[in-house]
């Protein structure tokens, strides 16, 4: 079965930079905006025109830029709000209203009807502006399913191109979120579908899959699951999620993905955790005996895709779960040919001083246990 394009919208630099404590500078705005636009994400939400002077001046850097994928600027339900992004250039507005009964009533202190109508006129004033229209729905997640497909059909017909179904909480699990969507892509033909899901109970890019499952053809990301509270769904794991459990194909250039993500985690001083999925950087890294050597042998046996699919490289350490095959690994690649009793001296060793260092063993310290145990000098490079 061939899988159908999904487009990934990329909102690192609005809801990524609405992470506590984030802030790019300027400059990095427009470094990330083009990094993105490099590895091929189809749609950048530029920032918050609102916010004033500083931000839309990052934005008419983005948009002077000329990147290939569309420019969005994220707004209320408030035409002013659009005025605003309409004077940055962008190519296409968010226009964004909670519809959940909590949100309206204990937020916006305002009534079902009232957000109908708020959204009606301000989806209706940037068509007539000409730029692509996407309508989010703050909060979809637990808004009245009734009421959200009334939302979308109104949507619709003001003229909006797209419905961004947030899940501003990250409350919603993969079987739920494939009925709502179900329900919504059915009842509203021909409107597309965006996934904005949070991470909140750690489901956000499964929640997301299971979306283009049920219909959606758009999915809202940021580089290493950046945002607010615990972040969204992260561009590195939904591309290749896609990618290799065959949900659908995007334009993105998987090999760009770490150096990316290491831009934005620099940018953020956000560190990447090193178990982080994809981009992580014990994603490639192995030092268990029995995963080592199949590694060694097919590194398909315990890799689920290449480490050049996404810039990354293998890594073979040694240390407390070692076996043979690491130590004869690394040592051959330092020049050193072991005998089946070097080798395993050298593997006793190993494991009991990575005990007592509590981690893996670096190359050099693994080189001169080897001369400590043959009682000779460090081997020069090449010796064998």
């Amino acid at each position: 079965m061939v899988s159908r394009r999904v487009f990934i919208v990329d909102t690192t630099l609005r809801d990524g930079e609405q992470t506590a404590g984030v802030v790019f500078s300027r400059q990095e705005k427009l470094r990330i905006a083009m990094l993105l636009d490099e590895a091929g994400v189809d749609e950048i939400e530029v920032g918050t025109p609102a916010m004033g002077s500083v931000e839309m001046d990052a934005i008419r850097d983005i948009v002077a830029a000329r990147p290939r994928a569309r420019t969005m600027a994220w707004n209320r339900a408030v035409i002013a709000d659009i005025q605003k992004s309409i004077e940055c250039g962008v190519d296409a507005v968010a226009i964004s209203i909670p519809v959940s009964d909590i949100h309206i009533s204990k937020k916006l202190r305002s009534s079902r009807e009232r957000v109908l109508e708020q959204m009606a006129a301000a989806c209706t004033y940037a068509k007539q502006q000409g730029v692509y229209v996407s309508v989010n729905g703050e909060d979809s997640s637990r808004a009245d399913l009734n009421f959200l497909a009334e939302f979308v059909r109104i949507a619709r017909e003001c003229g909006a191109d797209r419905f961004r179904f947030c899940d501003t909480v990250g409350v919603m699990e993969p079987f739920g979120t494939y009925r709502m969507i179900e329900y919504l892509v059915r009842s509203s033909p021909g409107l597309s579908v965006e996934m904005h899901m949070h991470d909140d109970f750690g489901m956000a890019t499964a929640n997301a899959i299971a979306g283009v499952e049920a219909g959606a053809t758009h999915i809202g990301v940021t580089v290493n699951g950046l945002g607010e509270r615990a972040g969204n769904s992260a561009l590195e794991e939904v591309v290749m999620a896609l990618k290799h459990m065959g949900k659908g194909s995007t334009s993105v250039r998987t090999e760009l993905l770490r150096p990316l993500a290491e831009y934005v985690a620099r940018a953020s001083s956000r560190p990447i955790p090193e178990g982080k999925a994809i981009v992580g950087d014990n994603i490639f890294a192995h030092e268990s005996g029995i995963h080592v050597d199949g590694a060694l042998k097919d590194p398909k046996t315990y890799e689920a895709f290449a480490p050049s699919e996404v810039g990354g490289k293998r890594k073979i350490y040694v240390g407390k779960h070692s076996g043979s095959a690491a130590i004869r690994a690394k040592m051959e690649a330092m020049g050193v040919h072991l005998s089946d009793a070097q080798c395993d001296k050298l593997l006793d060793r190993v494991r009991h001083v990575s005990v007592d260092v509590k981690r893996a063993l670096s190359d050099s310290e693994l080189m001169w246990l080897y001369s400590e145990i043959e009682g000779t000098s460090l081997p020069r490079s090449g010796q064998r």
